[in-house]
């Protein structure tokens, strides 16, 4: 009897454990760095990404605000590079020069690149960083820093 108990107790025990890893397991929304780099895209707006290793990513942003005037259509640009720093599946990302407040966001999710701003980040009237990507290119980026 008091083995059975012993056996039935170590039992639980170990399906505990596993339970715990393969939970563990299953909330590590870590990406790869084939995951995050290319070239990522959204109308009038593009992100260039290559993992540096360390937690680190090299990111340029280029954006457009198009609108129309009398005289025409015309346009708003902005953009914005430095380093960023990756945490599972979330970067954060200040331009070089940018204002202290500004605050982007990247998730990569479901092969899908989703970006939230915060604060002014120094692009042109209406430009903003904020809107869902896709990958257009996994190959390495040419940065205009190259």
């Amino acid at each position: 009897m008091r083995k059975t108990w012993i056996a039935t107790y170590i039992s639980a025990v170990c399906l505990a454990a596993v339970s715990i890893v393969t939970m563990l397991a299953g909330s590590d929304k870590s990406v790869t760095a084939a995951q995050v780099n290319g070239t990522w895209k959204t109308k009038g707006s593009e992100f260039k990404i290559w993992a540096l290793g360390q937690q680190r990513l090299q990111i340029e942003f280029s954006g457009v605000y198009e609108y129309k005037t009398p005289q025409g259509p015309s346009a708003n640009t902005g953009e914005g590079s430095g380093i960023a720093t990756i945490q599972g599946d979330t970067a954060i990302f200040k331009p070089e020069g940018a204002e202290e407040e500004c605050r982007i966001t990247l998730k990569f999710t479901g092969g899908k690149l989703v970006v939230t701003q915060t604060g002014i980040c120094g692009f042109g009237n209406n430009v903003t960083a904020a809107g869902t990507y896709k990958k257009v290119s996994a190959k390495k980026p040419k940065f205009d820093s190259d």
